[in-house]
């Protein structure tokens, strides 16, 4: 049974329309800085399309819509990644926890298919340990060229729920570029551990350069909380602005 200690919430990127925008994908990566993914997990983050999470009413498993932007993702295949990259400043020496790894999902118009695909690892959901702080966990699609072999270690299916390094993984499998990526922060119980701060995402500071004559556009004034998964408040903003509904998060976990 899902503890009612749990606390979730998601990065801000507003999904309206089936194409996103440019202000879209500059909103995620200044959520993916200000949350210290960049540096702790990506070196650097170039999405080139937005990803969203929608978790059903029934069983845990989300599913994935990517939403184009510019030029819809070309590849035939992808991986499908979810790693605990743990709180802000963790230092995490032998890797992420990987609590999903599927190689070969395919695009159906802009929902990511797994039918024809390889669950090295099946969904696990995440259920970080009580009192350790808000957990970051991330949601990553990567092309999947022609080239692309699974590493011996990570080539079989149905491993379990362990650590591993996924920038590892993506050297030596020789996966693609990013395509899009999300991420939830959770926490469970009365956080013990100390935490390091993060910065407020301040949408309309954001620019990005303009096909008009003005040359760059804003985004409407909107600050999002850095730890979003340990304040209430910013969880319910948050979750107004994506297809992921916090009640259908609580929904998901009863399942596990």
């Amino acid at each position: 049974m899902f503890p009612l200690s749990v606390i979730i919430s998601l990065a801000i990127v507003p999904f309206a329309a089936a194409q996103g925008t440019a202000l879209d994908l500059k909103a995620i990566e200044a959520h993916f800085t200000q949350s210290a993914l960049v540096p702790d997990l990506f070196a650097t983050f170039k999405p080139t399309a937005l990803l969203s999470l929608n978790y059903p009413e029934v069983g845990p498993t989300p599913a994935i819509t990517v939403t184009p932007v510019g030029t819809p993702p070309s590849a035939t295949a992808y991986t499908l990644a979810m790693v605990d990259a743990d709180v802000v400043g963790a230092k995490l020496p032998q890797g992420q926890t990987r609590h999903w790894l599927v190689n070969g999902v395919t695009l159906a118009g802009n929902t990511v298919s797994n039918t024809s695909a390889v669950d090295i690892t099946a969904y696990a959901g995440p259920w970080p340990p009580a009192g350790t702080g808000p957990h970051r966990y991330v949601v990553a699609l990567y092309a999947q060229p022609s080239t692309f072999r699974a590493p011996a270690a990570f080539s079989q299916p149905n491993m379990p729920v362990s650590v591993f390094d996924f920038n590892a993984y993506i050297k030596d499998s020789g996966l693609g570029p990013l395509v899009a990526a999300t991420y939830i922060n959770v926490a469970e119980g009365t956080v013990t551990a100390s935490i390091s701060p993060t910065s407020a995402v301040v949408t309309s500071t954001i620019v990005v350069p303009s096909t008009s004559s003005t040359g760059t556009s804003q985004a409407p004034s909107k600050t999002a909380t850095g730890n979003g998964a340990v304040n209430s408040g910013g969880a319910s903003n948050l979750a107004t602005h994506l297809p992921t509904t916090l009640a259908g998060l609580l929904l998901a976990y009863l399942f596990i």
